[in-house]
């Protein structure tokens, strides 16, 4: 029964709390995977996590805090099943960055300047943002979305320094980064593909990749299909090299346009 009226107790606290409020406390524990803090009105154990990258921006997690410190941080997140609430101080100790990103809308163009490129994403400058205390710039662009089309290396997309117009994808609490697109504000290059394509239609394409389970051949600008093994021809064939090669020119027979999932299936021996 203890247990019961624990949890219930639990539950009406955290469903005082609302996503963006500033929490009070106390740091209960410091480890390397964050800290565990004790939320003003409710003592009876911690309930306030800061997550290693929601804590403050310095070399490790944790580091410069210590237990009984007092700390004040906004609640980015209300888990009732684990029954935590998500906190970030990052959030109040750059007030004028998290002010800013908060104020961006899904949809919203934003512009700045291509600041570094990553193996892991590119950063922007934005015109408008402040600087960001440990990124190159605030905004950030995944390599999915750079590009509708396919790319070895992001040095191909763009360049440090080049000017760059981006459609405001999300806030990204975790890093304290505005979520960018850059392909977002290009012609989509597979919904003009389906608008003037069908299943059993004959097409010219260059052959890009060879694959252990068929070719690509780029059968438009910035579209490129599948032929799988067994399409490639009428006898049985183990390799794709047996049949073509990666610059060839072929006519291929389109099988299948999967919209959802961008996909065009392509057959060599029909046509």
């Amino acid at each position: 029964m203890g247990e019961v009226l624990a949890d219930q107790a639990v539950r009406r606290f955290l469903s005082t709390i609302r996503v963006g409020d500033l929490c009070r406390g106390t740091v209960a524990e410091v480890t390397r995977s964050g800290m565990s803090v004790t939320l003003d009105g409710f003592g009876a154990r911690p309930l306030g996590v800061v997550g290693p990258l929601d804590g403050p921006w310095l070399r490790n997690p944790g580091e410069g805090m210590e237990v009984g410190q007092r700390i004040t941080a906004e609640a980015i997140d209300v888990d009732f099943d684990k029954s935590q609430v998500l906190l970030s101080t990052a959030a109040t100790e750059h007030r004028e960055l998290w002010m800013f990103l908060k104020r961006l809308q899904p949809g919203e163009i934003l512009s700045g300047a291509v600041a570094a490129i990553e193996s892991f994403g590119v950063f922007v400058a934005l015109d408008d943002g402040p600087e960001h205390p440990v990124f190159p710039g605030v905004g950030f662009i995944t390599f999915p979305e750079l590009s509708w089309t396919r790319f070895e290396d992001a040095s191909d997309v763009v360049e440090v320094g080049q000017r760059v117009s981006c459609e405001f994808l999300q806030f990204d609490t975790w890093n304290g980064e505005a979520r960018l697109s850059l392909r977002a504000l290009q012609p989509d290059p597979f919904a003009t593909f389906t608008e003037g394509t069908e299943v059993g239609q004959i097409l010219r394409g260059r052959v890009t990749k060879l694959v252990p389970f068929g070719a690509f051949v780029q059968v438009a600008d910035g579209i490129e299909g599948l032929v799988h093994l067994s399409e490639l021809a009428w006898a049985p064939v183990e390799a794709p090299a047996e049949v073509v090669q990666v610059a060839d020119e072929v006519s291929v027979v389109v099988m299948e346009v999967d919209v959802e999932r961008r996909r065009v299936v392509l057959s060599l021996r029909r046509a």
